[in-house]
């Protein structure tokens, strides 16, 4: 999975939303992007990213929505196998 394109395309995401005048709106938005078109193979990446570089390179609206929205889209681990 390509990081750079995963944050290059985070990124167009949040320079959407960020003329919103509604802050809240805005996250909101971003989000619910991410977790209706990102595959959750995608949004593992990203956070791997946010894990290793603190989300460097991120727009600050999709790094604040990846950060506050965390409980709705982080993929679960996958099971241990037993």
């Amino acid at each position: 999975m390509n990081t750079e394109h995963l944050v290059q395309m985070a990124n167009q995401i949040a320079q959407y939303y960020a003329v919103f005048p509604d802050h809240a709106e805005a996250l909101d938005g971003v989000a619910t992007h991410l977790r209706r078109f990102w595959e959750p193979r995608m949004r593992a990446a990203m956070y791997a990213h946010l894990d290793q570089h603190r989300g460097q390179g991120l727009h600050p609206l999709a790094l604040e929505a990846l950060t506050s929205r965390a409980e709705q889209l982080r993929p679960a681990a996958p099971a241990a196998k037993p």
